[in-house]
């Protein structure tokens, strides 16, 4: 029975515009099968009416093989450090 990564979406918190742009340039190279999809939201949390936090949502999905045509097997490591 063989196995075929598809896809993987990863859900990140960012400070800035800037960070974001860098996590979808960097899933531009890593997506293989076809381009990336992502979406970039920005959030507030409030308090009392006041905004107390500020971040961006960004959230990447990347393609390593064709559901339909896999041409490679790959497998994804995780471990308790950072993903970088």
């Amino acid at each position: 029975m063989s196995k075929y990564l598809v896809s993987v979406t990863e859900v990140y918190r960012v400070d800035s515009e800037n960070e974001v742009e860098d996590i979808i340039e960097a899933a531009k190279d890593v997506s293989t099968a076809k381009p990336p999809k992502y979406n970039a939201e920005y959030k507030e949390r409030k308090q009392k009416g006041e905004v107390v936090d500020a971040w961006w949502k960004v959230t990447v999905t990347n393609y390593f093989n064709d559901e339909k045509e896999p041409m490679s097997s790959m497998s994804v490591s995780y471990d308790k450090g950072s993903a970088f």
